[in-house]
């Protein structure tokens, strides 16, 4: 059905999500990947959406390796489950990962997000060295494996390296399982540089940092990893794990005498360019302040579910004006509407009610849902996109009409049915940048894809 782009190509939309609601019959210029232009005309040559036309999602959150790991852990392996045992699992099967192999892992997952209507990904990438923890020369191998893996899918990058210090508050000394992760602050830095260094290279890139969490960095090394970050870009994203579990909780409290969040805002200036990851077990005073210093809470609801953390005081921060972003994590699933759906479930099923994140202004659940976390996506990524406007990056999803009516439609109902009531994947067709991606539900490589992650699956299954 569509074309690839031009310098300047048109979409027309019978239905399309814009910021202020859904509109009827528009067309889209888009040139060089932008939108230029919202009109009311229909050209001659105009591409026809074959549904209607929504933002694609910012998947904030993303361990691209860990897609190959799915499956291998559901089974009870000690008393008392939980992401501390699953983490034991994990070590074991990162031991053998090859530069070619996380390529080929991270190019199918891509694919499989684009399917799943993500156009653009936070890459939280700490598999930095080789199996026996040593640097490659190139200090940046394997993210510029995950760099080209994005690009041979065709989704948006936001380049993440991790910090990774301390397997503990201590701060204590890393472990085995953790070899493959750990840089000083000066290979660090220089991680950091070659990243920025790369993605010039590349037409849909940026990069942050990601420093892992409280207990993996101390204070002086989060200063000076953020200090260059900045000096190479002032509003570069930086991404941590945060209050996840409350053993961490626990912990940061005995070694700090402060909880997670509240430690992190009393020592560094978290803004706008900050992306708190599984802040699951916070109080008042540190959603609050979260929201005051307008960092955004990427939350991840079917790995926070899968590993048994907790549940995110979603109303709660959205009423004191907090800003949240969705990520896939351990990918056991990689589905928007899924973690979209699961987010409002878990706050039905915490406090007995229905509707729960809809407001006065927006009462549809799954258009207040995906608009916000579209937004709250492409903030957390620094990147031109969440929206469909004039002088954003054209990043769209076209709804398979055939599928939707079945379901309730119109424009108060049409996204609630996409993403609570559609048995099956409703992505027709995706465009990042100006490129379609997935048309009629097909990705150019899915095939060579799916058998080269097939191969990497059974070798990866052999050696561990």
């Amino acid at each position: 059905m569509m074309n690839q782009s031009t310098s300047r190509q048109y979409l027309f939309a019978a239905d399309i999500l814009l910021d202020s609601g859904w509109h009827k019959n528009k067309t889209l210029v888009i040139e060089n990947g932008v939108i230029t232009d919202i009109t009311d005309d229909r050209p001659a040559d105009a591409v026809i959406a074959n549904g209607p036309v929504i933002p694609g999602m910012v998947n904030c959150h993303s361990h691209a390796f860990q897609r190959g790991f799915a499956g291998f852990s559901e089974q009870g392996s000690e008393s008392k489950d939980s992401f501390w045992t699953w983490r034991k699992i994990m070590y074991k099967f990162v031991d053998h990962i090859s530069p070619e192999q996380a390529k080929i892992i991270a190019r199918q997952l891509y694919i499989e997000m684009l399917k799943a209507g993500y156009t653009r990904v936070a890459e939280f990438h700490y598999l930095h060295h080789d199996p026996q923890g040593n640097p490659y020369p190139q200090l940046s191998t394997m993210a510029r494996s995950v760099f080209d893996a994005a690009s041979d899918a065709g989704i948006g990058m936001t380049m993440l390296p991790v910090l990774y210090r301390f397997s503990g508050f201590g701060p204590a000394e890393p472990t085995h399982g953790q070899r493959r992760f750990i840089n000083s602050i000066a290979q660090f830095n220089q991680l950091v540089s070659e990243c920025f260094d790369y993605a010039k290279s590349l037409t849909n890139a940026n990069v942050g940092i990601a420093p892992h969490s409280l207990r993996a960095v101390d204070l002086p090394s989060l200063q000076a990893a953020v200090q260059h970050l900045k000096d190479l870009d002032a509003n570069a994203p930086v991404h941590i794990h945060i209050a996840e579990q409350m053993q961490e909780v626990n912990d940061c409290l005995q070694h700090y005498q402060k909880r997670p969040v509240q430690w992190l805002l009393d020592n560094m200036d978290v803004d706008q360019h900050w992306c708190l990851i599984h802040a699951t077990h916070i109080n008042h005073r540190e959603l609050q302040g979260i929201a005051d210093a307008g960092a955004i809470a990427g939350i991840c609801p079917t790995t926070e579910a899968n590993l048994g953390d907790g549940i995110f005081p979603t109303e709660e921060f959205l009423d004191v004006g907090g800003q949240l972003a969705i990520g896939s994590d351990s990918h056991i699933s990689v589905s928007a509407t899924e973690e979209l759906r699961l987010l409002e479930y878990a706050q039905r099923l915490q406090k007995q009610q229905r509707a729960v994140l809809a407001n006065s202004t927006t009462p549809s659940v799954g258009r207040n849902l995906w608009q916000h976390s579209a937004k709250g996506g492409a903030l957390s990524t620094s990147s031109n996109t969440g929206v469909i406007a004039i002088g954003r990056q054209a990043d769209l999803l076209v709804l398979d009409a055939e599928k939707l009516r079945l379901y309730a439609g119109g424009s108060d109902y049409r996204m609630d049915s996409f993403i609570f009531a559609c048995a099956s994947n409703a992505v027709r067709d995706v465009m990042v940048a100006g490129q379609w991606v997935i048309d009629d539900y097909q990705h150019a490589q899915q095939q060579q894809s799916a058998d080269d992650f097939a191969t990497v699956i059974e070798q990866l299954s052999a050696g561990s």
